[in-house]
């Protein structure tokens, strides 16, 4: 009846792993847990621990493959019809997790939402979690105002049928924008997601540092994304703005005075009082930088 599919990458999913085993077998269904490693160098042993469990599977890839193909490795693998997608570094906020899923079953796709930890983080991880609070861990009333746009994989119960005709596009190898993406395909396919409270919470943590580049990097997808015509300024603030900027013909000037800020703008970032309308600059003034380069 469910496939639990968790993409591994370099972290210790043996805990998201048994909670999600003990709330599956209180649910009496015929179920499996599939998780792939990317090619980790890191929490492999820990991980094999996986294995003791029944109907549950962790494996290896030799070569890594991406967060998208790595996904659809997992729907091909997996046996029943309704997939459950899940990050390796979430885990289930409530102890209904599983069940409130099931009772779902008959629709299409749902999202439970994502939510972080009150507690404050290291002062060299607040970036990370002043963004995830503020723009990912979202009310349902406000993920109901634009439910393809605020949906995201790391949470997702989706039927295979759906992902067989409308695949992650396995174009996309690097990080970031793979979300967006997909939610577009299925919404210009007329495909619905329904939204529900079953959160998650994101539980890894990366340094501000690494996050500003990851950040980085993905701007590098929606350049890729709108040059191919499949990420329109409708789906993406950064490219409407962009848009914006060259129809009024400021785009010289704003690369010119981004260019001279970036250092004081990237302080603050990594400081432990970062701004997010600061980082919303730096995005536009980084994806302006590449589209002009």
């Amino acid at each position: 009846m469910l496939s639990i599919l968790i993409p591994v990458y370099n972290y210790d999913v043996f805990a998201l792993v048994e909670t999600l085993y003990e709330q599956t077998l209180e649910c009496h269904i015929p179920f499996e847990i599939i998780c792939l490693d990317d090619a980790s160098q890191e929490f492999t042993i820990e991980n094999q621990r996986i294995n003791q469990f029944e109907n549950t599977c962790y494996s290896i890839l030799e070569k890594n493959i991406g967060r998208s193909a790595i996904r659809n490795l997992l729907a091909q693998k997996a046996v029943y019809e309704n997939l459950l997608f899940l990050d390796a570094d979430t885990i289930p906020v409530h102890r209904n997790f599983i069940s409130k899923y099931i009772s779902e079953i008959e629709n299409k796709i749902v999202f439970g939402g994502l939510l972080y930890e009150n507690k404050k983080p290291l002062p060299e991880q607040i970036l990370r979690w002043i963004y995830g609070k503020k723009r990912e861990a979202l009310s349902l009333s406000e993920r109901n105002k634009n439910p393809s746009n605020t949906a995201l994989v790391s949470n997702l119960l989706i039927k295979k049928e759906i992902l067989n005709h409308f695949p992650f596009d396995e174009n996309l190898t690097k990080y970031g924008y793979e979300d967006l993406l997909f939610f577009t395909v299925l919404k210009s396919n007329q495909i619905e997601i329904k939204h529900i409270e079953n959160p998650v919470f994101h539980l890894n943590l990366e340094s501000s540092c690494l996050f500003l580049n990851k950040t980085k990097t993905a701007l590098e997808n929606l350049v890729l994304l709108d040059y191919l015509n499949k990420i329109s300024k409708n789906e993406s603030k950064i490219i409407g703005s962009f848009d914006f900027l060259k129809k009024i013909k400021l785009i010289s000037i704003f690369n010119l005075v981004f260019k001279k800020s970036k250092q004081k703008i990237e302080r603050n970032l990594l400081s432990n009082k970062p701004s997010l309308f600061l980082f919303d600059i730096y995005k536009l003034g980084y994806y302006c930088f590449l589209k002009t380069k």
